[in-house]
């Protein structure tokens, strides 16, 4: 063999590898960036979803949001007030120290307890103690029967006791507590800017694809866009629905979308006898009418906005989850659009003028939620219902739409907002959003419109001691049913869809789960 064909070989030799090196780096731009890499700090979607790269819980989501074998391999009800979760042997944390029941039960302690949390993981974990049965036996006790101890506890990411003893988001964003058993390994965080990781060879679940990911994170939707065009990142979450259509028609790219968990939706004020943002009515709250609500949601073209405002990447919604859901009603259709009827509705309620009133809602946290407002408020008025809009970035909303009004009360008359349930299953974002208000019950924490009715209450916290799936599936559909379709107690508008764009070869499994996940894109061949 001469010289130039030996150093040909050796040049194709070279290439090739530097193509396949290639391969296994991937590059992303997440739309969001978390507050902290400490996986108990914050409950907050973009930190679940980078927490799960480093750590496991004892179950996992999904794809549909519901629990599936994580640390855990299998668990079981011994009664009403115990399971019993035996562990996958052989796991090892990336430092290579064993898991033992210990790190579980000092993670499951840790959890509700972080200094400062702008948002507690202790509503996953309320009530539960660790009893060690053997070294890859455990078993949790609750206070009361608790159906939902799977999903909980697929949201509490599991640490190694010895790492993250005494520590905080310094040392879990320095990587020196960042020590989990997930499917990657830390490398380096500047905040605000990017995250490197490499893939965990050790990892229990099979070694990933790639061995080296950078997340850039890009919070400008344009420049997310620009990023993904320029080829300067693989991958990007949310891009802008003015860009879905152009992506979809470039053939360097792939477009994915998926219905996600989370749901916009309207709340009315139903707990005062005059609310501070309705005119043109003396003396009584028009909200408090089953029939002017009804009248408001028949107002609303679900499918308009939808098609013309979330540029397809949604679809109208009857209730506050998908209808794939643990829980969610199988007859509920969204409310027609049907303005006619909704006038004459409002007239046999005493509004045959309508009424004026205010539209509250953010500008900065869901997708073109400041535009969706707009448009509600245009249905609104050509039936009667002269609606005025006032949007705000979420840090004040969020705020004033709680706790804002009088004696700490919601401030607000008619307010748009979004939920997302933790859990993968409708037990959890009743309580939340449409149980009466009653903190000693931990009943109605985001019910900032108080709507209340003792036999949804009855049914939610039947199912929610329920263990029994069948059952406490058919107590949460007739609960969704009254609350959603006899009452009107909130309007669902439409569930959002999660929207993923990469580059050829790459693509983006969708999920229900809110949040990007590395592990979801895959390589064509």
């Amino acid at each position: 063999m001469n010289a130039r064909m030996t150093w040909a070989l050796s040049a194709v030799l070279s290439l090739s590898l530097a193509t396949a090196a290639a391969a296994e780096e991937l590059r992303a731009g997440f739309s969001l960036d978390p507050s902290s890499l400490d996986p108990h700090f914050h409950n907050f979607s973009p930190n679940n979803a980078v927490a799960q790269h480093f750590f496991d819980g004892l179950t996992n989501f999904d794809r549909q949001n519901q629990p599936r074998p994580g640390l855990a391999e299998s668990w079981r009800p011994i009664d009403d007030t115990t399971w019993e979760f035996k562990l996958r042997p052989g796991v090892r944390f990336h430092d290579g120290a064993p898991l033992t029941v210990e790190d579980i039960a000092f993670s499951l302690a840790r959890a509700p307890a972080v200094p400062n949390s702008p948002s507690s993981f202790a509503m996953f974990v309320a009530g539960m103690t660790v009893e060690k049965v053997d070294d890859l036996t455990l078993r949790i006790i609750t206070a009361a029967p608790n159906p939902l101890v799977p999903n909980n506890l697929a949201n509490v990411m599991i640490v190694r006791r010895a790492k993250a003893e005494g520590a905080g988001t310094p040392q879990f964003n320095s990587g020196d507590a960042l020590v989990g058993t997930g499917p990657y390994r830390f490398v380096s965080f500047t905040p605000g800017s990017q995250l490197v990781m490499v893939r965990n060879e050790a990892y229990w679940g099979g070694v990933q694809p790639y061995t080296r990911v950078t997340v850039s994170f890009i919070r400008n939707a344009t420049a997310r866009t620009a990023a993904l065009l320029s080829e300067s990142v693989d991958f990007i979450d949310q891009p802008p629905t003015a860009d879905i259509g152009r992506l979809r028609a470039d053939p360097r790219f792939t477009v994915t979308q998926g219905v996600t968990a989370r749901t916009m939706y309207l709340h009315l004020d139903q707990f005062r006898d005059e609310t501070p943002f309705v005119t043109g009515v003396t003396g009584r709250n028009p909200l408090r009418d089953a029939r002017v609500r009804r009248a408001i949601s028949m107002a609303i073209n679900r499918q308009a906005i939808v098609d013309r405002v979330m540029e397809g990447v949604a679809e109208p919604a009857a209730q506050i989850m998908p209808p794939f859901a643990f829980g969610a009603s199988r007859t509920l259709q969204p409310v027609p659009f049907d303005p006619e009827g909704a006038r004459r509705l409002l007239a046999e309620a005493g509004y045959p003028d309508g009424f004026g009133i205010t539209l509250h809602g953010t500008n900065d946290r869901y997708v073109n939620d400041a535009r969706i407002a707009q448009a509600i408020a245009q249905m609104l008025t050509r039936v009667g219902i002269r609606t005025e809009v006032d949007t705000m970035p979420g840090n004040v909303f969020f705020t004033q739409a709680t706790t804002g009004g009088p004696n700490r009360t919601p401030r607000y008359s008619l307010i748009q907002l979004g939920f997302a349930s933790g859990t993968g299953e409708n037990g959890s974002a009743l309580r939340s959003l449409l149980g009466t208000f009653d903190p000693a019950r931990a009943m109605g924490a985001a019910n900032r419109g108080r709507y209340s009715n003792p036999v949804v209450d009855d049914l939610v916290l039947e199912a929610l001691r329920t263990v029994d799936d069948t059952r406490r599936a058919a107590l949460l559909e007739r609960a969704t049913n009254i609350a959603f379709g006899e009452d009107v107690g909130a309007i669902a508008l439409h569930h959002q869809h999660g929207v993923w764009a990469a580059r050829k070869p790459y693509r983006v499994e969708p999920r229900s789960y809110e949040g990007t996940l590395v592990m979801d894109v895959i390589r064509a061949p």
